[in-house]
C-alpha cells in the first residue's frame, strides 16, 4: 500500500518500472508514446488518435498540436489536475517530478497514463499481464532543498546510460533538454518552479551538471520493490 497522502500544493516524486525489472520502451515509438501520455493526460480530456501524433513526432520531432498551439493544448493547461515539472524516461522506469493541483490529481493521471501505456503495449507486443511494477510508487517533497535535489536527481539519471554519460542536456527523454536549451513543450511542462531560483536557465544547467545527487535510501528501496 502506498503511504503517501497527496495534498493540492505540493511536489511529489513518482517513479515506477517494468515488471521484473523488463525494458517498458522497445523501440522508439514507445518511447514517444509514453512521452505523449505523461504530457497530455495532465487534465482529464480525452485524447483521440494518437498513432497520428506520434507518427507526427518521429517526422518532425514535435507533436502537431505543439506547432500551433491549438485550443486544445491551451484546455489542457487550463484544465489539469497536476502540473509537469521536470521528467525523464529509462528503458525500464521513469521518474516524474510532478505538482498536485486538484485533490486525486496524481492518482488519477498515473493510473491513465499507466493504463493506457500498458494496453497500448500488450496489444503491439501480443502480450498480457501487468507492463509495469503494480501501483506507482511517491515521495512527498518535504521543503525546497529536496525539491532541488530530485529535479537533479531526475534530470542526471541518464548518466547511467553509457551512450549518454558525458550528454546528460541532449537526452531526447528528459526535460533537462527543456530547461538548457528552448522547451519542447511549450505550456505542458512548467519550468517556472526550478527557473525563477535562478538568475538564468545556465545556472540550473550548470548545478545539475555538478550535482552528486543520487537515489535516497527510500527512492531506492521503491525501485526493488
Amino acid at each position: 500500500m502506498r503511504k503517501v497522502r497527496f495534498c493540492p500544493g505540493e511536489y511529489y516524486h513518482v517513479l515506477n518500472r517494468g515488471v521484473g525489472k523488463e525494458n517498458i520502451f522497445l523501440d522508439e515509438r514507445d518511447w514517444i508514446r509514453f512521452l505523449f501520455l505523461i504530457l497530455y493526460l495532465q487534465a482529464p480530456n480525452t485524447i483521440y488518435n494518437i498513432s497520428d501524433h506520434v507518427t507526427h513526432f518521429t517526422k518532425h520531432r514535435v507533436f502537431s498540436s505543439l506547432r500551433k498551439n491549438t485550443v486544445a493544448l491551451k484546455t489542457i493547461a487550463k484544465e489539469r489536475t497536476v502540473e509537469l515539472v521536470c521528467f525523464t524516461l529509462m528503458p525500464n522506469h521513469f521518474h516524474l517530478l510532478i505538482r498536485e493541483k486538484e485533490p486525486s490529481g496524481i492518482s488519477n493521471y498515473l493510473q491513465r497514463v499507466q493504463n493506457a501505456y500498458s494496453k497500448y503495449f500488450n496489444i503491439k507486443y501480443k502480450r498480457s499481464g501487468h507492463v509495469l511494477q503494480g501501483p506507482f510508487r511517491a515521495i512527498h517533497i518535504e521543503d525546497n532543498e529536496q525539491f532541488l535535489y530530485t529535479s537533479a536527481y531526475i534530470h542526471s539519471n541518464p548518466r547511467q546510460l553509457s551512450p549518454w554519460r558525458n550528454k546528460i542536456t541532449e537526452y531526447p527523454w528528459s526535460s533537462f533538454m527543456d530547461y538548457t536549451h528552448e522547451n519542447r513543450w511549450d505550456i505542458l511542462l512548467v519550468r517556472k518552479y526550478l527557473l525563477t531560483q535562478f538568475k538564468k536557465p545556465s545556472d540550473y544547467t550548470r548545478s545539475v551538471l555538478h550535482s552528486g545527487a543520487k537515489l535516497t535510501e527510500e527512492e531506492r528501496s521503491l525501485l526493488d520493490f
